[in-house]
């Protein structure tokens, strides 16, 4: 390295400057001043030309020119020895430091260091820059030539514009700026060039194939360097490849009682007709509907089909149309309720499920239990037949005897612990309680036992597109409150709102908690106070009011002494299985 004195004139550009963007006319005017008042200050970095006499210009080319600008006959250079990419590398360096270069600069600027010899991990060592990063800015520096000499202007589209634009081919990019070109002066309609070069991206992480599947159907994936770095951004564009892959590896993976279904122009299953979806824990019996969404995942979707009801007569006073079947009903048009009938659904599994975890986990006292015990067997939906002459028969008795048995000793009479009764009790309620919106309702009871053993604590966040999607715009509006997202115009974006700010937080709406509404309890007990007072009239020496000589409890227990050893069962005229 030394100093020296040359002629500006006699010094020739590098063509392998990295800064290739012209300077503004104010910036060199505002130079050309500085030069001629002060002279050169920095003295530019200069090297011998290769097979020739002459010096290249590595650093200072608008030094070199305002100085032949300003008319001066010699300037202070320092020559350098040449480096083997003809200072390409140093030319990106120094003008980085020196000034931020046109983005268009630096992406051309980093092709031609590889086109020179560099590899990216070198670049991005030199740079200071991640390996991915020098590989996207790799992939822009391939954008159309024409589309990069307007983008150094500084007309820039968005970086989800350039994802679009860089994915496309050259012919593609050559085809939609030929029909949007731009008019000297005037800015790119970026937006339009990248919505006609779109394309439908389907990711490797969205894939539930492997493989071998990959290879039968011919996908080769790419990397989408614009997406975030602890991802797999690997994608495809052959959309039909893809969604045949995922077609077959359903039908190879689907479950027991499951079949595959379409999706509604909403995204949701079409499940089959009648079918009650499930959105809670699915039970044994349920069916299962797997289906691709609109990003080509696969999902699945639990429904239970309803039991065969038998369809009521034409005379039947209690069908629709009346008693002759032919009168027409009309049906005022009514205001959308603030939770629909789905999100009622919903709601219902949402509790059962709750209810369900709490009597299993929950701590809960032995006098709760027993008095839980009374509730579940009072809910509307439990039906018991003791067997008696006139039905032949036990309904319901198979789901409870399978925790019975387990109270009953070798000798056939009740042996158990303390610990065995309170497990029992629990599954026993687990059975019995519901809060579906279906005919295994418990109704009010049901609300009654999970407020008792705090199952609200057990529901789950239904800050969900799904569930907040049965919300009417002044209950989804209130579920806002307390939250920062302002309602929008827009009913589904602050719906989209809501579920991003709920996404890590637990919302559950005020009508799925189990306190019971005070009117429909007020009227269940006025009900049932009702059918208790039939008993009224019974004499005070009865069986409710007198003592245990009078209810003929002693006489029971003496025929107990005498009862022989009689098959049980044959004793209810059941037959043995």
């Amino acid at each position: 390295m030394q100093l020296m004195k040359v002629d500006p004139r006699a010094l020739k550009d590098n063509p392998d400057n990295t800064r290739q963007s012209k300077s503004t006319p104010q910036a060199d005017a505002l130079l050309l001043a500085t030069i001629k008042a002060v002279g050169v200050i920095q003295p530019p970095v200069i090297f011998a030309e290769a097979g020739g006499n002459g010096y290249v210009i590595e650093a200072g080319h608008r030094r070199t020119r305002m100085a032949i600008a300003a008319d001066i006959e010699e300037i202070d250079v320092i020559v350098v020895e040449a480096a083997n990419d003809s200072g390409a590398m140093r030319s990106m360096i120094e003008n980085i430091a020196r000034e931020p270069l046109n983005p268009v600069d630096q992406w051309r600027g980093i092709e031609r260091l590889v086109a020179l010899g560099w590899t990216e991990e070198a670049i991005a060592i030199a740079l200071a820059l991640p390996v991915r990063q020098i590989r996207k800015l790799r992939l822009l520096a391939n954008v159309l030539p024409a589309m990069l000499d307007h983008m150094a202007k500084g007309d820039m589209p968005n970086e989800q514009q350039l994802r679009t634009i860089s994915a496309a081919s050259l012919d593609e990019q050559k085809e939609v700026w030929k029909a949007h070109k731009p008019k000297k002066g005037d800015t790119a309609s970026w937006w339009a060039i990248a919505n006609g070069l779109i394309k439908t991206l389907m990711f490797a992480r969205d894939a539930s194939f492997g493989d071998d599947l990959r290879q039968a159907y011919g996908i080769e994936w790419a990397e989408d360097l614009f997406g975030p770095a602890d991802e797999d951004n690997r994608f495809t564009t052959n959309v039909e490849a893809f969604l045949g892959a995922q077609q077959e590896w359903m039908s190879s993976n689907l479950p027991k009682k499951g079949t595959i279904v379409d999706v509604n122009n909403w995204g949701q299953p079409q499940l089959p007709p009648k079918a009650e979806r499930v959105y809670g824990k699915p039970c044994k019996g349920d069916c299962t509907a797997m289906y691709l969404d609109r990003e080509g995942k696969v999902q699945s979707a639990h429904f239970r089909m309803p039991e065969a009801r038998q369809a009521k007569g034409k005379g039947d006073p209690t069908a629709l149309g009346g008693e002759d079947g032919n009168e027409a009903i009309g049906v005022a048009a009514k205001a959308r309720p603030d939770v629909t009938r789905n999100g009622l659904d919903m709601i219902g599994d949402f509790r059962t499920d709750a209810l369900h975890e709490a009597l299993a986990r929950a701590p809960i006292g032995d006098d709760t239990l027993m008095a839980m015990l009374v509730l579940a067997f009072a809910g509307q939906n439990v039906s018991v037949d003791s067997g008696s002459e006139a039905s032949g028969y036990l309904y319901g008795s198979r789901r409870f005897a399978r925790h019975a048995v387990r109270l009953i000793g070798e000798n056939g009479r009740l042996q158990f612990d303390l610990d065995t009764l309170r497990v029992v009790a629990r599954l026993t309620l687990i059975d019995a309680l519901s809060a579906r919106t279906n005919r295994s309702d418990s109704g009010v009871v049901v609300r009654i036992a999970g407020d008792a053993v705090g199952a609200d604590a057990y529901l789950p966040n239904m800050g969900t597109e799904e569930f907040l999607a049965c919300l009417s715009r002044p209950a989804l509006e209130a579920s806002c409150g307390g939250t920062s997202v302002v309602p929008r115009p827009r009913v589904r974006d602050t719906r989209a709102a809501l579920v991003e700010h709920l996404k890590e937080e637990r919302f559950v709406h005020p009508a799925a908690l189990f306190a019971s509404d005070d009117a429909e309890l007020a009227e269940w007990l006025a009900k049932n106070m009702e059918h208790g007072s039939e008993n009224d009239d019974a004499p005070a020496d009865g069986p409710i009011g007198g003592n245990a000589a009078d209810t003929g409890l002693e006489e029971l227990d003496e025929a107990d002494a005498d009862t022989t050893t009689e098959d049980p069962a044959s004793a209810y005229g059941i037959a043995a299985e």
